[in-house]
């Protein structure tokens, strides 16, 4: 059963790990959000690509769930006595990364060969994929510092500005590259990861033709909701939704999915609400140990192989 997944940040790259557990390596692709993508100190840094290939090499940092574990920050504190801004932390095992996607990429290669080579070098055997290939750069608008760039908003003022609206930056130039298209066409059920919807998953839809190529299949495509009992498991999800004027509760996120998906997993907790989806589980969805990820996994593809 060839499976795709469609993720962005922590929560997302959680489920990854879990479907890494229980699949074939070869039914398994990961298409990640690439909005978060930025340049910094003249590296090319991709933050969701990047804990999704930490996570699913084994290197991620367990307590933060992102970078690498037991990483030091000796390259920036060297930055820092020479006068650079280091809001944004990056390790010196992670810089090595940067680097070399830097290098590919000025040396013409897209961030899809890109992704691949640094997967492959990691003895990953999943294929991880970006969205597109394009630059395409999430910009939030806040009260009060008017339109930031994503990791601005996010790292630099720790989400904490109050959200009026988002746009994504060059999606009107962006493409499915054919690794995604295929791996899309090619699925026998296609998961949205417990990200951000707005943050993380809608950049990955705003990609030209790719809503449409989803909801072209006629298989399983199914959400899981990063919302339990009204509040967020991590990130700004749910004060994003209260300054929106969106309801937080899962049923929202099904809402803003709409006919995107035919299947729905809530967390126990939520198994009261009505839920605008054909098929609806609920089961724990709380990612606490590696176990939980695996145990997820493995329900919410019995669930669905019930129903194929």
């Amino acid at each position: 059963m060839k499976v795709v997944l469609l993720v962005g940040g922590v929560g997302g790259a959680k489920l990854a790990y879990g479907l890494a557990n229980t699949l074939p390596a070869e039914d398994l692709t990961v298409i990640v959000n690439t909005g978060d993508d930025f340049w910094l100190h003249g590296l090319r840094v991709c933050p969701d690509l990047d804990t999704v290939i930490y996570t699913l090499s084994g290197l991620v940092d367990p307590v933060n769930g992102w970078g690498v574990a037991g990483d030091t920050t000796h390259a920036l504190d060297a930055l820092q006595r020479y006068g650079e801004d280091t809001w944004f932390r990056l390790g010196d095992q992670d810089i090595a990364t940067h680097l070399l996607r830097t290098r590919w990429l000025h040396g013409g290669h897209t961030l899809t060969h890109v992704t691949e080579q640094l997967t492959r070098n990691l003895g990953i055997p999943q294929r991880i994929l970006p969205m597109t290939d394009a630059q395409v750069s999430t910009m939030v608008d806040t009260v009060e510092y008017g339109e930031l760039a994503f990791q601005t908003y996010f790292v630099k003022h720790r989400w904490q500005p109050t959200l009026r609206g988002l746009r994504f930056e060059g999606i009107e130039r962006s493409d499915l590259s054919e690794a995604v298209r295929t791996a899309v066409e090619q699925a026998d059920v296609l998961l949205i990861g417990p990200s951000n919807p707005w943050l993380s998953i809608d950049p990955i839809l705003s990609v030209d033709g790719m809503r449409d190529l989803i909801k072209s299949r006629r298989i399983p495509r199914v959400a899981l909701s990063p919302i339990v009992g009204g509040m967020a498991i991590k990130g700004p999800a749910a004060k994003l939704m209260a300054e929106l004027g969106i309801p937080v509760t899962a049923a929202a996120v099904a809402e803003h999915y709409g006919d995107l998906i035919n299947g729905y997993v809530l967390d126990r907790v939520d198994a009261g609400l009505s839920v605008p989806v054909a098929r609806v589980a609920n089961f724990e969805t709380v990612m606490k140990t590696n176990d939980d990820k695996v145990i997820l996994a493995q329900t919410m593809l019995e669930w669905i192989r019930s129903w194929m």
